[in-house]
């Protein structure tokens, strides 16, 4: 069986080796026929830390590593900007 790949982007680096990645899609309505955006939250294993909040990333399923971790980061797609550095551009421009 071939493990699921999804995109997504890192909500939460505050857990040890654990990020929390928002992964957003598409659905039709069954009798409307209108598209709405539905966003998922999965808890997925990172070793090293290395990625925050705001980073777009592609994660694969694997096995069981906790009660909640079925999957883990496999690369960065896109280096987000970080909400303190985002907040202390905001304040500088400011000042």
């Amino acid at each position: 069986m071939k493990a699921r790949k999804l995109i997504g982007v890192v909500v939460s680096d505050r857990m040890d080796k654990t990020r929390v990645v928002a992964v957003e899609r598409l659905i039709k309505h069954a009798r409307y026929q209108k598209f709405f955006k539905d966003t998922k939250r999965y808890k997925v294993h990172d070793e090293q830390n290395m990625f925050h909040v705001g980073d777009t990333v592609s994660i694969q399923e694997t096995r069981p590593l906790s009660r909640e971790k079925r999957w883990k980061i496999v690369e960065l797609i896109k280096k987000g900007t970080d909400q303190k550095e985002a907040e202390d551009k905001t304040i500088t421009d400011t000042e």
